[in-house]
């Protein structure tokens, strides 16, 4: 193992019940909160009605921020920020999945900062010399891991950036989970959610070190029970067992325990944000278009680890299949179970039908360190242009 620093400062209430036994003394020592949702899903879920019930039996005056779209803009960031100044907020609430939770994140820095976050912050690493406002979130659909970290994804809509920094400063000061909550999640989404999952794994499995340690082992754990579990919830949605191992398996793939020791590879969505950037397209169902194929571009120079990927995550028998046949049918596996899923596996499937803007998406992308194959630009438009039809 590498040497490392672990933080996680979020503690979490897991399981069914968690936001009716917990919320009332979680907000006990708050007096306005910013209640953060999305497009109003809450609302036709009950959700809502759930949570403002509890928090106004407890005395707490509520402050209204709707309407967080999929790919939170810094416009919007700063719309919350200004709702949580004027109304002397002392807590953000954060109802939702990962774009809620991000959004929420930003805001709670902007609300307490002078400057310009996007500048100090998400263009380049910055230090927070400030007390973020408190957050909380309640999650409602399971994907990014949102919950657990300080990570944010914000997309800039005048630069056409999307790029995401986590600061430990702003992780959530708790996470209620309550997996009935995901129930009414449409499939489709549930189904780009889970595979978001997957791929925050992938993408710290596949880089170095490639010697014996602990992390690599728990993340070959964690791939075969998204895999396993996203089976069973595509069968019945409404399926407890399933639903809640996904969820956990969305906090585990992003709390930073399976990142400890490892170099992290996240070459392929640095290209997802920027092609979500130029196109709004699905977080999920950008990533299971691009995987493959940067994999074939990569696996000879991380070859050890697509092997053990086929035969422990897979269950590829060797059979006189040498190393190469192994990695690539590994990665033909992969690519089967996003068709199994039922996502899209090419840019004009995700509604791209220009390959002109292929060019300049391409060379907006930031360059992974951490690949086991340095990408250049030209290299990344050789993947969009494999991946278009």
């Amino acid at each position: 193992m590498n040497n490392f620093i672990f933080q996680n400062a979020t503690k979490v209430y897991f399981g069914q019940g968690c936001v009716k036994e917990y919320l009332s003394c979680l907000v006990k020592a708050s007096n306005t909160v910013l209640l953060a949702y999305g497009g109003g899903s809450i609302k036709r879920n009950g959700v809502y009605d759930e949570v403002t019930g509890i928090l106004r039996a407890s005395g707490k005056a509520i402050v209204e921020f709707s309407g967080i779209m999929a790919n939170p803009t810094y416009k919007k960031v700063l719309e919350g920020a200004k709702l949580a100044r004027e109304n002397n907020v002392d807590l953000i609430l954060g109802v939702g999945g990962g774009s809620v939770m991000d959004c929420c994140k930003a805001v709670s820095l902007a609300a307490r900062y002078d400057g310009d976050i996007w500048n100090d912050f998400w263009a380049q690493p910055g230090v927070i010399s400030v007390d973020p406002l408190p957050l909380g979130v309640i999650v409602t659909v399971a994907g990014t891991g949102s919950e657990c970290n300080g990570g944010a994804v914000i997309t800039n809509e005048e630069k056409k950036v999307k790029t995401g920094r986590d600061y430990p400063k702003l992780n959530p000061r708790f996470a209620l989970m309550d997996p009935t909550y995901t129930f009414s999640v449409p499939v489709k989404q549930m189904v780009s959610g889970s595979f978001d999952i997957l791929s925050h794994i992938m993408e710290t499995y596949f880089s170095a070190p490639d010697g014996d340690n602990v992390s690599d082992d728990i993340m070959e754990a964690l791939m075969k029970s998204v895999i396993r579990n996203l089976r069973a919830a595509i069968r019945d949605p409404r399926d407890y067992t399933a639903r809640s191992n996904l969820m956990w398996d969305a906090t585990m793939a992003e709390n930073r325990v399976i990142k400890m020791g490892k170099k992290c590879d996240f070459q392929c969505h640095n290209m997802e944000h920027q092609l979500g950037a130029f196109t709004d397209c699905n977080h999920g169902c950008g990533l299971a278009v691009l995987h493959p194929v940067y994999y074939r571009h990569i696996y000879k120079e991380g070859l050890s680890k697509f092997v053990r990927f086929a035969e422990n995550v897979w269950g590829i028998p060797r059979r006189g299949r040498t190393d190469e046949e192994m990695a690539l049918a590994g990665i033909e596996s992969l690519a089967e179970f996003i068709r199994e899923i039922g996502l899209p596996t090419t840019l004009q499937e995700l509604g791209v039908t220009d390959r002109a803007v292929l060019k300049p998406i391409a060379d907006s992308c930031g360059i992974s360190a951490g690949s086991y194959k340095t990408m250049t630009h030209e290299e990344i438009l050789d993947i969009f242009n494999e991946c278009f039809a």
